[in-house]
């Protein structure tokens, strides 16, 4: 047991996420769902309780001490065009990937007609009630907080709370440094002290792990898994299509920036950032992802803190790559399966379109699937379609948040390069 706890955290991580699946497994085949749903399944709520706990003071502490380290707003400047940039080129890219990839495969004419009227029937009229909540241009409105208490107080409102902290950070720095050094030396400390408590939870991530990946195996079954496997094989060709272009994503066009942009190796990126992408991948939730996004980039690849407070956060919030991909697929696969054939004008529309709403999603679970209709919508594509993919939006949601958050990191350590702001090797 001693040797199994000195592995390092990632393989820990990886431990329980296997033995949480072979568990579910289990717990499906004796007929265990409600003992796990009842015994197992809260331990992983409780960890992500925890992750959602530290998210808002390590945003708040972190984006402060990093504007105010950086000593002027022309450093402000510069390095935040510089990040937004990269963002909304990485955006644009990886929507594109998503068209390109869903006309090859055409995985809309492989869905049994039978199964999509099913699914329709029993999802389209609650998606379309949550989806009419919102425009196109509601991020442009959720940006500006009409209270900053209200804001702190709800996860969901973290956008708002990067709008303040950008704006606290800022007044800090024209303030200067004789007036405010007291105060950012405040934040400076407190942001120490958020960190050793990112430490402390990081500690049960295997347990946190095991529980939420045995609770998502036990849901996905139900009490019939021959339905779920009859599901999963009719929507196979979808998710392989959404796998493909976030595949594509890690493995050509994340290297290719790496190598052109950083001093980094690709295979020593992806192992400073295997803890986070293990991480991204349980909890489907960059925001609950970003304390270990954070440390690894700090930790293991060596980005300075006040590159990485600022960037990081600002990618949780507004840089989803994975996401905007799946949503560029999404839309060709529910447009083949209404025997709709979209024009370039139309796919450009989506491009443009899934960019803006990859700004206004929410970093945690399932956010993805109410911004979806704003895509389809754009483009006059029935919202009632997304039923179809709801049975196997989990997995596929849990894969391209590790996509969102290894483009998080990727602009991260381009920025820190870009700026000298890499810590040296063996520091």
């Amino acid at each position: 047991m001693k040797r199994l706890l000195s592995l390092p955290l990632h393989w820990l991580i990886l431990l329980g996420m296997l033995a949480g699946i072979l568990f579910g497994v289990a717990a499906v085949a004796l007929g265990l769902n409600e003992f796990t749903a009842l015994w197992i399944k809260p331990w992983g709520t409780i960890f992500i309780n925890l992750l959602k706990l530290i998210a808002i003071p390590l945003i708040v502490v972190s984006l402060i001490s990093g504007i105010a380290g950086l000593g002027d707003v022309g450093s402000l400047s510069r390095i935040g065009l510089k990040t937004i940039s990269f963002y909304i080129v990485t955006t644009v890219v990886a929507v594109t990937v998503g068209l390109v990839v869903a006309n090859l495969i055409a995985p809309g004419y492989f869905l049994s007609p039978e199964k999509s009227a099913e699914f329709q029937a029993r999802f389209a009229q609650s998606a379309a009630v949550q989806a009419e909540q919102r425009g196109p241009l509601q991020f442009v409105v959720d940006l500006v907080p009409d209270n900053i208490f209200a804001a702190l107080s709800q996860n969901s409102r973290m956008l708002q709370v990067i709008f303040f902290s950008l704006l606290f950070g800022i007044a800090l720095i024209r303030v200067g440094n004789g007036k405010a050094k007291f105060l950012k030396d405040i934040f400076v400390g407190l942001n120490e002290v958020v960190m050793q408590m990112i430490h402390m939870i990081m500690y049960v991530a295997p347990l946190g792990v095991f529980a939420l990946m045995a609770g998502i195996i036990t849901d996905v079954a139900g009490n019939n898994p021959a339905d779920t496997l009859s599901l999963f094989a009719s929507l196979g060709m979808y998710a392989l299509t959404v796998v493909v272009g976030l595949l594509l994503l890690i493995f050509a066009f994340y290297p290719v920036l790496i190598h052109f942009f950083t001093r980094l190796k690709y295979r020593q990126f992806l192992k400073g950032i295997a803890p986070a992408q293990l991480l991204a991948f349980s909890t489907s939730s960059s925001a609950a992802t970003l304390p270990m996004t954070m440390q690894c980039c700090e930790e293991n690849l060596k980005v300075k803190n006040e590159v990485a407070s600022f960037v990081l956060p600002l990618g949780a919030t507004v840089n989803m790559d994975g996401t905007s991909l799946y949503q560029a697929v999404a839309a060709v696969f529910l447009a083949q399966i209404y025997g709709m054939d979209l024009t370039l004008a139309q796919q450009l529309t989506i491009i443009l379109t899934a960019t803006l709403a990859s700004i206004g999603s929410a970093a945690v679970p399932g956010a993805g699937m109410i911004m979806l209709v704003i895509v389809l919508g754009a483009v006059g594509i029935p919202a009632e379609g997304i039923a179809l993919i709801f049975a196997v939006d989990r997995p596929l949601d849990m894969l391209r948040t590790v996509v969102n958050i290894t483009g998080d990191a990727s602009v991260t350590c381009i920025v820190a390069t870009t700026e000298n702001k890499m810590k040296p090797e063996h520091s």
